[in-house]
C-alpha cells in the first residue's frame, strides 16, 4: 500500500473535481444559447453596466476596449452626462479614455433604466454599504435587480459584481428575476462575479473568478469575462464566489488588525515595526508583509468582513476573528489621537491647530470612501482642536452618510506661510506628491502614521504613531 501526503491527496482531488466541472461545462451545451456564446466570443454583444462608479467605470471602459457595445445605466444624472463630454469622474479612467469611448459610437452612458432591454449582459456594480448596526445593506442590489426584471428578455445573461454576503444571487437577485415568470437556467441566466477592482494600480486586466446558477450560465459568464481577463477561475455556485471576494477582503482585515496591534506592542517595547515588518520580508516563503496605518478605509476592508459576520450569525456560528479585526481596526484612529496628544503634552489639543496630510484613504488616490482621516477629524474636533486638510488630489471633501458635515471643506493652500500656522501635523495617507520635507521644515510636530519620514532628513518633532 502507497500512502499519499494529504497535500497531495487534496490537490489531487481538487483537480479531478475542476475537470468535471468543465466536463459539465461545454462550450456548446444544446441549453446554451448558441448565438449568444457566439456574441460573446466574436464581441458583438452589447454590455450594459448598472452603477458607474469606481466598480463599473472601469469594467465599461475594459468591455468597450475589447470591441463590445457598452451601455453605461446609473441613476446619478451628472454621471451619464459628464461621459458624454468625454469627462471622467474617476481617477483610474482618464479623460482621453472616456472621450475616446464616446466618440466610438459603440458607448453611451443613461439613466433610462428601460434600456436594459437592449443588452445581451448586465453587469450590476452598485454599492453594498453598512446599515447603522453593521448589517448588511442591500438596497441598490435590490433596486437594480427589480430594474433589470422590468425590462428582463430570453436569451440575458445577469451578472452580479457587488460584494454581499453568500447566498445573495440566488436568495435575493434570483426571486426578484424571476417575479415575472422567466426561469434562471431556461429564459435567462444569472452568474456572480466579484469585482477586483485596485484603485490606483492602473491594473485592468486581473483574473477573475465567476459562479453561476447552472452550467448553462457558467459557461456563459466565463466566455464573457475571458475577454476582459487574462484568466478565469470558474467555482461550482454563485455562493463559492461570494465566498471567495469576502475571504480575500477578511484576509487582508485580519492581518491589517494584526501588524496594527504588533504596532502598538513593539512601541511599548521601544521596537520599530516597520523595520521588523521589513525585516520579516526578506524570508521568501511562509510571511507576507502587511503594513500599520491610522485605521482601515475604502469600500471593501470595513465593509465587507461584516458581510460575512452578519451571514455567520445566521447561521449560528461566531466569527471571532473578524469581530475582533473590526474592533482594532476601527480604534486606530483613538490611538492616534492619543498620540498625538501625549506628544503635545503638556499643551492640550483644545484650540490646537492640526493639518490632516491626506483625507484618501489610499495612497496617490483621490478615494475618501471609509477615510480614517474623517473620524480623526471628528475625533480631533471633539477634543476641540481647530482641524484642516491638505490632500493634492481631494480638493473638497465629498459628501458621505456618515460626515455630511464635512461635505464641501476645501483643501488648503499649500505654502510654508500657510503650513507655518499649524501646532502639529498628522501624516495620514503617504501621497508621492506630497512635499513631505516642506511639511517638516514648517510644522513644530509631525506624528507619522505611515512611516513617510523613515531615512529621511528633518527639522520638526517626528513621532510614529
Amino acid at each position: 500500500m502507497t500512502l499519499v501526503p494529504a497535500k497531495a491527496t487534496f490537490s489531487r482531488v481538487r483537480q479531478e473535481k475542476r475537470s468535471l466541472m468543465d466536463e459539465e461545462m461545454p462550450e456548446t451545451n444544446a441549453a446554451v444559447p448558441d448565438a449568444l456564446l457566439r456574441k460573446f466570443r466574436e464581441r458583438r454583444a452589447r454590455i450594459g453596466v448598472i452603477g458607474l462608479g469606481y466598480v463599473g467605470l472601469p469594467l465599461a471602459s475594459a468591455f468597450h476596449e475589447t470591441g463590445f457595445a457598452v451601455t453605461g445605466f446609473d441613476t446619478d444624472p451628472e454621471k451619464p452626462a459628464l461621459l458624454a463630454a468625454g469627462r471622467s469622474y474617476i481617477m483610474d479612467v482618464a479623460d482621453s479614455e472616456v472621450a475616446s469611448m464616446a466618440a466610438s459610437g459603440r458607448f453611451d452612458a443613461t439613466g433610462d433604466f428601460t434600456r436594459l432591454a437592449e443588452a445581451d449582459a448586465i453587469a450590476i456594480c452598485v454599492p453594498t454599504p453598512l446599515g447603522a448596526d453593521r448589517e448588511p445593506d442591500l438596497r441598490f442590489v435590490e433596486a437594480s435587480a427589480r430594474a433589470v426584471a422590468a425590462t428582463l428578455r430570453p436569451k440575458q445573461l445577469i451578472v452580479l459584481e457587488s460584494t454581499t454576503w453568500p447566498g445573495t444571487t440566488k436568495e435575493i437577485v434570483k426571486p426578484i428575476l424571476e417575479a415575472g415568470g422567466l426561469r434562471s437556467g431556461r429564459d435567462f441566466f444569472l452568474a456572480y462575479a466579484p469585482e477586483r477592482e485596485s484603485p490606483g494600480s492602473g491594473e485592468r486586466r486581473i483574473p477573475r473568478v465567476v459562479g453561476a446558477d447552472g452550467p448553462e450560465a457558467l459557461a456563459l459568464v466565463r466566455i464573457l469575462y475571458e475577454a476582459v481577463s487574462p484568466s478565469v477561475h470558474t467555482v461550482s455556485s454563485p455562493a463559492a464566489a461570494e465566498a471567495a471576494k469576502l475571504t480575500e477582503n477578511v484576509f487582508r482585515a485580519v492581518n491589517i488588525a494584526l501588524v496594527n496591534e504588533l504596532k502598538g506592542i513593539y512601541a511599548a517595547m521601544d521596537v520599530d515595526v516597520w523595520e521588523v515588518v521589513e525585516a520579516a520580508s526578506t524570508k521568501p516563503f511562509g510571511y507576507m508583509p502587511f503594513y500599520p496605518g491610522p485605521g482601515w478605509g475604502g469600500h471593501c476592508i470595513p465593509i465587507d468582513p461584516f458581510y460575512l459576520a452578519w451571514k455567520a450569525r445566521g447561521v449560528g456560528l461566531p466569527s471571532r476573528f473578524i469581530e475582533l479585526a473590526g474592533e482594532i481596526n476601527a480604534e486606530m484612529p483613538e490611538r492616534v489621537v492619543a498620540r498625538l496628544a501625549e506628544a503635545q503634552a503638556p499643551a492640550t489639543l483644545a484650540g490646537s491647530r492640526v493639518l490632516l496630510v491626506g483625507i484618501a484613504y489610499k495612497k496617490n488616490v483621490d478615494d475618501t470612501r471609509e477615510s480614517p482621516a474623517l473620524r480623526l477629524w471628528e475625533l480631533l474636533a471633539a477634543h476641540g482642536a481647530e482641524v484642516a486638510y491638505y490632500d493634492p488630489h481631494v480638493p473638497a471633501i465629498p459628501a458621505t452618510r456618515a460626515y455630511r458635515e464635512l461635505a464641501g471643506t476645501p483643501c488648503i493652500d499649500w505654502s510654508q506661510k500657510t503650513l507655518a500656522g499649524f501646532d502639529a501635523a498628522l501624516a495620514v495617507t503617504d501621497h508621492a506628491a506630497v512635499d513631505w520635507e516642506a511639511l517638516a521644515a514648517a510644522v513644530p510636530l509631525v506624528v507619522d502614521t505611515r512611516n513617510v519620514y523613515d531615512e529621511r532628513p528633518r527639522r520638526a518633532r517626528i513621532v510614529k504613531a
